[in-house]
């Protein structure tokens, strides 16, 4: 659709001011506005005495961000060798580069959304998203500066660059605001309301998190109409789907070692397998802004993900045989909002 009608998005994608009055004009940007909205529908959703007890007894909560910072030392030396014979002239460097960035991001935040629509562990999915986005100023870095040496001198030298943009405004003004947010209106809610507001928002901010997708894509494809490369668009979408894939089978995998329950092991999974991509595409705008092309592998990444996270939040581990799935640490209940 971006390729068919990009003009709605790179209007969105634009700061435009709303006037308050003869003197006031308030900026707004599609952006945040969707991110607010998806993050805000996550905390809606949480009831607080069952996050209370993931925080009480963090064992999942601990076991998915382990996960997640594992994932990236796992795939993609793996992603590095398989290009290391690769016909580009950097050896797959800017694909790897392009990969590092997105799996080091912190869990998306649209990760809630396909937890609650798929009734997995909305606690633990919220509590990983905003764990990760906290953390993510000190592991990132970490992270990047172990898998550096496996890219060619000019592409590590940017991606070190790119280590300090990571700060913790985003974080606390983009993440935990809105999931604040969603949760006090939730408690100032009467106890019959929060079911039906859900039912609402919920559906609202799934629409809100394909919006926002359009939107980066349509910024994103724009030097690829101008120089078209057949070949580079098919090697960023093979790597993308095999990073998603290898990430989203780790997630499954490691859900039925620990013995989770459904709602538990559809969060862990979507915990390995969901990165912030919107977060990975402004990285690589300010970090190599000479090579728009590494946008596409972030892209389709963002629509596999997104993908692989509807089968997986219909998939259900199969019990093994004479026993009931166990949670790790306890069992969360299964709730619906």
């Amino acid at each position: 659709m971006p390729l068919l009608l990009p003009a709605p998005g790179l209007w969105l994608r634009h700061t435009h001011t709303l006037p308050l009055g003869p003197l006031l004009r308030l900026p707004l940007s599609a952006t945040p506005c969707l991110l607010w909205l998806v993050l805000f529908s996550a905390g809606l959703q949480v009831p607080v005495r069952e996050l209370g007890r993931v925080l009480r007894r963090p064992s999942a909560l601990l076991a998915g961000l382990a996960l997640h910072l594992a994932i990236p030392l796992l795939v993609i030396p793996l992603v590095a060798y398989l290009l290391h014979t690769s016909p580009e002239s950097d050896g797959g460097s800017g694909l790897v580069t392009a990969m590092i960035l997105i799996v080091v991001m912190p869990v998306a935040a649209g990760a809630t959304v396909w937890t609650g629509k798929g009734d997995g562990d909305q606690p633990t999915m919220v509590g990983l998203v905003l764990a990760s986005t906290l953390l993510s100023p000190l592991t990132t870095p970490v992270l990047i500066q172990l898998l550096s040496p496996l890219l060619s001198d000019g592409y590590a030298d940017s991606l070190a660059a790119s280590g300090h943009l990571t700060g913790g405004g985003f974080a606390f003004v983009g993440v935990v605001l809105p999931c604040a947010a969603g949760v006090l209106v939730r408690l100032a809610l009467p106890s019959s309301w929060p079911r039906q507001v859900s039912g609402v928002v919920v559906p609202v901010a799934l629409v809100g998190s394909l919006v926002l997708t359009y939107v980066n894509a349509s910024g994103a494809l724009g030097s690829c109409v101008a120089q078209p490369r057949p070949l580079l668009l098919g090697a960023a979408l093979v790597v993308a789907a095999l990073v998603c894939q290898l990430s989203f089978v780790l997630g499954r995998c490691a859900a039925r070692l620990l013995r989770l329950d459904p709602p538990a092991a559809s969060s862990l999974t979507l915990d390995c397998g969901m990165n912030n991509s919107s977060a990975s595409a402004v990285l690589i705008t300010a970090a190599l802004p000479d090579k728009p092309h590494l946008l596409l592998p972030v892209l389709a990444y963002g629509l596999l993900q997104k993908t692989a996270a509807n089968r997986a939040v219909r998939a259900r581990p199969r019990k093994i045989a004479g026993q009931e799935p166990l949670a790790t640490g306890s069992r969360i209940a299964t709730h619906s909002t």
